[in-house]
């Protein structure tokens, strides 16, 4: 099989896209296939695969032409990406298979609105909920976290600093009974008002560069944490880079830029 890629970030995270707009190419994703493309020594290199297919031909009756079907660097399915959307946006941007500077994308978090401006792009993440304060272990250390779901679900623990979590080359301990399918583990350090630091553990990635979902769980805990009752912009600084964040009761926004880095053809056997 002989197939057309892209290679886009979102402040470093990174991902593959593949062009398959009558769905007749790739079909339902192979995991194996996936996690080959994403492996850095093996492969093009990603934190995760984005299917650019239209809606149509999922059999999707969408107010969106496009649909983003994204899935983790080990092949499973993510509900969501805030990076991968705006990514996902850029390439459909480039490429002149939307028109500016406003228009959506539908995902399996539901219809996502984006907008562009020069080098930036926003997206309407939606609503947003939490629930329990839990905890997370890591590096031979624990904290309370709080669940926030923001399409994904995260578990947001503050930390004096980011060295505290350690390597992360292993997943950070949860409890199972409240993330019983894996959960994104976010550890933030405060720098100064509503500006902070981030790191990630993603499940199914490992640590990212980045995590534009984490971002807006990170701006809404600290939100919380602020007793914040209305709209506030919060600056996430994560390893790649700086996004932001304005939260509202109702949703988050995420901004921050998205650039497509590389483009080809490869040729798999299975």
């Amino acid at each position: 099989m002989e197939f057309a890629w892209f290679k886009g970030h979102g402040t470093e995270n990174d991902f593959v896209l593949l062009p398959d707009h009558d769905g007749t190419l790739h079909g339902d994703l192979d995991p194996a296939f996936v996690a080959a493309l994403c492996d850095r020594r093996r492969g093009l290199g990603a934190d995760g695969v984005m299917r650019v297919v239209r809606c149509t031909a999922l059999g999707h009756n969408s107010p969106a032409e496009w649909f983003m079907d994204y899935r983790n660097a080990d092949g499973s399915t993510s509900q969501m990406c805030g990076n991968g959307i705006r990514v996902f946006a850029r390439h459909l941007l480039e490429q002149g298979l939307v028109e500016g500077p406003e228009f959506p994308v539908d995902t399996r978090d539901g219809l996502k609105f984006l907008s562009v401006e020069d080098d930036l792009l926003s997206v309407d993440m939606g609503a947003w909920t939490t629930g329990a304060h839990t905890k997370v272990a890591a590096n031979g250390q624990a904290w309370e976290a709080l669940e926030v779901h923001t399409g994904n679900p995260h578990a947001v623990a503050f930390v004096d600093s980011l060295a505290d979590a350690g390597t992360l080359v292993e997943a950070p301990r949860h409890d199972e009974s409240v993330f019983p399918e894996g959960v994104n583990v976010e550890f933030v350090q405060r720098l100064a008002d509503r500006h902070v630091a981030m790191r990630v553990h993603e499940r199914g990635s490992g640590e990212t560069r980045s995590c534009g979902t984490g971002a807006c769980a990170t701006a809404i805990a600290t939100a919380k944490a602020d007793g914040q009752a209305g709209p506030a912009t919060y600056r996430v600084d994560v390893p790649g880079g700086t996004l932001h964040v304005t939260v509202s009761t109702d949703r988050t926004v995420l901004t921050g830029p998205a650039v497509i880095v590389a483009g080809g053809t490869m040729e798999w056997s299975a």
